[in-house]
């Protein structure tokens, strides 16, 4: 979701300083790692953090029409985020693009292992009763492509940068939303 369907907000390492755990470590398997009383108000805090971020989202350029797109041939499609459900919640309706996935279709950390697990692929494809090789997992970051890959999927890398640093997880790369219409249409 974030810096797929949205626009990329979050500074992780403003994060990670603001809920004083270690540099260049991911922030969900750092709290995991905390005692639960030391854990518990660096959750709190986070999901403070992730609601502001949440309440300011946009959707990046070519979201819409993606979407629109997809559903047009039928297509189920869903959310895997290592955001908090109401921080997913919040994301989508800032942008205008809640209307377009059913609540069940829409997984944080908190309906599942984050990614790069790859449960919450597992989850939709059993809601929709689908197999592995018919799905696509679109993301921004190499937990997304290894969650896709672990699942089965096939796996898309949107870089706007166009840097692509995990080529070796991507099926397919792309620098915009534009250009996965193209691809999808």
């Amino acid at each position: 979701m974030d810096g797929t369907l949205t626009l990329a907000a979050h500074d992780f390492e403003a994060i990670r300083a603001a809920l004083g755990l270690p540099e260049g470590q991911p922030i969900l398997e750092s709290l995991s790692k905390l005692p639960e009383a030391e854990a518990a108000p660096l959750h709190a805090q986070l999901h403070e953090i992730e609601m502001e971020i949440a309440r300011g989202a946009q959707a990046q350029p070519g979201a819409v029409e993606l979407l629109e797109l997809l559903q047009s041939h039928n297509k189920r499609i869903g959310i895997l985020t290592r955001n908090s459900k109401p921080g997913a919640d919040e994301t989508l309706a800032a942008c205008n693009l809640a209307r377009f996935f059913a609540p069940d279709t829409v997984l944080s950390r908190h309906c599942c292992p984050p990614k790069p697990e790859p449960d919450g692929i597992q989850q939709l494809l059993r809601l929709w009763d689908a197999p592995a090789e018919s799905a696509v997992m679109v993301g921004d970051y190499v937990f997304d492509l290894l969650a896709g890959r672990n699942a089965g999927t096939a796996t898309v890398h949107i870089d706007v940068s166009g840097a692509f640093p995990w080529p070796e997880h991507a099926d397919a790369r792309v620098t915009s939303l534009t250009e996965l219409i193209a691809i999808a249409a």
